[in-house]
């Protein structure tokens, strides 16, 4: 049985992605660009998955294009940029690089 390239569970012997994250891909094109960050992660518990699920789903970069939460914050961000005048535009990484430095040490 193959497991999920998102949250590593089991994904069914021809599939590469669990029922769970395939609600949770499906969930995530209906509001990509229509709603506030904190409406959007609403929009992803409402799908009734389990949260530790969706923690995993949002970090996983199965494809190598950044995780989901960093794609989605960069087009967030982009957006934003685009209403405020601003040239240019964040990438998945650029945010990850930010998210990366201003996490705290777990050591202090």
């Amino acid at each position: 049985m193959a497991r999920c390239v998102y949250c590593g569970s089991k994904a069914g012997f021809w599939s590469k992605v669990c029922r769970d994250c395939q609600k949770l891909w499906a969930r995530v094109r209906e509001l990509r660009g229509q709603v506030s960050y904190g409406k959007f992660l609403d929009g992803l518990e409402a799908t009734g998955v389990a949260k530790e699920r969706i923690i995993a789903f949002l970090q996983a970069d199965p494809y190598g294009k950044g995780s989901i939460q960093d794609q989605v914050t960069a087009e967030m961000a982009s957006e934003l940029m685009q209403v405020m005048g601003l040239k240019g535009s964040q990438t998945p990484q650029e945010v990850e690089r930010i998210r990366k430095m201003t996490e705290k040490d777990p050591k202090q």
